[in-house]
């Protein structure tokens, strides 16, 4: 059920979306429409919580054109920095170059999607917590003091979240809660601070939330205390409030199990989903009729092309930089000088005639052992699907050698997962938040306080749990690289170890949506993106156009959307 009232400023709506609630909590459509006293009721406040939860996927409805919306922020979070490129050819979503070469437009058709889909879910955790407040004053049957505390924590924390990712992306945004009406709403300006807001919602998650793993209702997916704890560190962090994030990320390292008894790769392994890595994680499902738009489809042009298993669409394609930053030196550790780019290894590009039939896989390179597990190359193991053939790549020339592999599934798993007919539209979930995520950022605050040893033995947990991985196979079934990585003997000072704990995020996160908001909050996106152009150029041709080089960081925001400045009627400004 979903019942929305549309306003032309922003798509202010009144909504809730009901689902059933068996299995699990996306496993159903929206059934039907109903009014909002209708609605006032126990089971329709638990289903407009139920609609809240549904945005985290970043899809309203249908599939087609959710891609900048994905909670992967595969599009802005890689695309958009050194580590991918846009992929496919030059012409299919050509306005994605744009994000990948920072010339972007308020006119950009990448930025409507966020700000809808986002603002949706603001929307339905507004219209949750006025519900709540209908049922709770009312003279039917109400909640618990105790269900009624977790509803409005859950909401909350929701709302946090969605906007979270737009103040991360757009920075000046309009902030409506749920005491407002429509028309207030549509009076509020861009010109504030949110983080205070956004602070305030993730503080009431922590106090209204359980702890110790459990969750409302018993329903896997639900979000808790830590994740609550996670996201507000992350908050602190993104404000440059070291001391006060440090203790949040530490006491959910605390309760949580040690990152060196987990699996790296159960995070990207549908049968392991929503395993105790996961912090905070969007979940997805196929519906009991094959369909998919409960399912991931943010990721959905990442399925690799042509005969492959996924059958479309060969987009989101890693960088040369991004595959060489695996390099490993003697001592195992990477090369933090930037060094890595020094005879890079670039598979089969730019070979041609006999030289791509006889080109054989360099096995005897030194790599981190993620690397195979991250980004898809020329003869080696793709998951269960088999050795990588150059009939997977859409354009080489234009996108790279590389593919991405965290977003795929097996192949052995395609039945029940994946859409009718659409075997790149899967139920694949994606971690928002997981736990070697905060082991880094803690790691991060730590070096910023300069309590270098406590950083040091954070980041080294990470790399400890990455050198229990097996060895990536060829197509003929010897390891496709030879596998190293040590850890840290010593942080010998704070640039050292600065710099050490920025690359093990860009190792560990690869093409997980984390690296342009890493780059814009360090400040640092300027000076890397036009080092990486001149790099990649040489390789790639997407990198070949040069770029405008107006990299906003972000405390100036992307561009509002266009279609929303002209609806506000001057409501709203534009960012510069």
């Amino acid at each position: 059920m979903i019942k929305k009232l549309y306003k032309a400023i922003f798509l202010l709506s009144v909504l809730a979306t009901v689902y059933s609630c068996g299995k699990g909590f996306l496993d159903a459509k929206p059934q039907g429409v109903l009014s909002e006293t209708q609605l006032a009721n126990t089971n329709g406040v638990e289903s407009a919580l139920i609609g809240a939860y549904g945005i985290m996927n970043g899809n309203i409805n249908g599939t087609w054109g959710n891609y900048s919306s994905g909670p992967s922020q595969w599009l802005f979070g890689e695309v958009g920095a050194d580590d991918a490129h846009k992929g496919s050819n030059s012409s299919d979503q050509s306005l994605m170059s744009d994000i990948e070469l920072h010339n972007v437009l308020p006119t950009n058709d990448e930025l409507p999607g966020m700000w809808r889909v986002y603002y949706e879910g603001v929307i339905r955790c507004n219209n949750t917590l006025k519900l709540l407040k209908v049922v709770q004053a009312g003279s039917g049957a109400k909640f618990s003091d105790d269900r009624a505390a977790q509803i409005t924590a859950e909401a909350r924390m929701l709302r946090g979240h969605y906007y979270f990712f737009l103040a991360r992306l757009f920075k000046n945004i309009p902030y409506i809660d749920e005491t407002m009406s429509t028309a207030d709403a549509a009076k509020v300006k861009n010109d504030k601070d949110v983080f205070p807001m956004i602070e305030a919602d993730f503080k009431a998650a922590i106090a209204g939330l359980p702890a110790d793993y459990s969750k409302p209702l018993g329903q896997v997916g639900r979000v808790d205390r830590y994740a609550a704890e996670a996201y507000l560190g992350k908050l602190y962090l993104y404000q440059k409030k070291y001391s006060d994030a440090l203790p949040l990320f530490t006491n959910v390292i605390n309760k949580k199990p040690a990152l060196t008894g987990l699996s790296f790769t159960a995070n990207f392994n549908i049968k392991t989903k929503n395993g105790a890595e996961g912090i905070l994680v969007a979940q997805s499902v196929i519906n009991a009729d094959g369909s998919g738009d409960n399912a991931n489809v943010g990721d959905m042009l990442n399925g690799l092309y042509g005969n492959s298993p996924g059958g479309c669409c060969g987009f989101f394609q890693p960088s040369v930089d991004l595959v060489n930053a695996f390099k490993v030196g003697p001592d195992g550790l990477p090369y933090l000088d930037g060094s890595y780019r020094t005879n890079p290894y670039v598979s089969d590009q730019g070979l041609s005639g006999a030289a791509v039939d006889n080109y054989r896989v360099n096995t005897g390179l030194v790599f981190d052992p993620r690397f195979d597990y991250t980004i898809g190359r020329r003869q080696v193991q793709y998951r269960d699907w088999g050795p990588l053939v150059p009939g997977w790549i859409r354009d080489q020339p234009f996108g790279g050698p590389f593919v991405a592999v965290k977003q795929n599934i097996n192949q052995a798993d395609f039945p029940g997962n994946v859409a009718n007919g659409a075997n790149y539209l899967t139920a694949q979930n994606v971690n928002i938040i997981r736990l070697s995520d905060v082991y880094l950022m803690a790691a991060e605050c730590a070096v910023e306080t300069n309590a270098l040893e406590q950083a040091r033995t954070w980041v080294n947990a990470v790399r400890t749990r990455a050198s229990h991985l097996d060895p990536v196979l060829t197509d003929t079934g010897v390891p496709a690289a030879v596998y190293k990585i040590a850890t840290y003997p010593s942080f010998p000072s704070q640039d050292y170890a600065r710099n050490a704990v920025r690359f093990e995020r860009r190792l560990e996160l690869a093409l997980e949506g984390h690296r342009y908001y890493d780059l814009t909050r360090w400040g640092t996106i300027q000076a890397v993106l036009t080092s990486y152009f001149n790099f990649e150029k040489n390789y790639v041709n997407a990198a070949a156009v040069t770029p405008t080089l107006t990299y906003p960081d972000w405390t100036k925001g992307m561009p509002i959307p266009q279609e929303q400045i002209d609806r506000a009627q001057g409501v709203l400004t534009q960012n510069q």
